[in-house]
């Protein structure tokens, strides 16, 4: 079966974590959980963060920007990453400046 395109970029960040030694998951709702919740979620030096993967020029959901804004209210770290900005992972985990013109959304 081939892979989706936003299961490649799923797939890019979850390689970049596993290096970085990352502990993360990719939270199932299944009717019982939280709508909206981004992709991927973990906590790295002590952060949490959430990862919202998209492929192309998808956009996030009204109910995908409140979670990742409540994420950042709290102080966590969250983002949305496509193929043009996966190589920015690490330094968004890092929380290093990241040039804007790399993002491919305004976070």
């Amino acid at each position: 079966m081939a892979m989706t395109p936003e299961a490649k970029v799923k797939k890019k960040v979850a390689e970049t974590l596993k290096k970085l030694g990352v502990y993360y998951f990719y939270p199932v709702t299944g009717g019982y959980g939280r709508s909206g919740v981004p992709d991927i979620v973990g906590c790295y030096n002590g952060k949490f963060f959430g990862i919202e993967c998209k492929a192309g020029k998808g956009k996030t959901t009204p109910l995908q920007d409140m979670n990742i804004n409540q994420i950042r209210a709290a102080g966590g770290i969250a983002a949305v990453v496509n193929e043009e900005n996966l190589h920015t992972v690490a330094d968004i985990l890092n929380e290093r400046e990241v040039d804007e013109r790399q993002l491919a959304f305004d976070f």
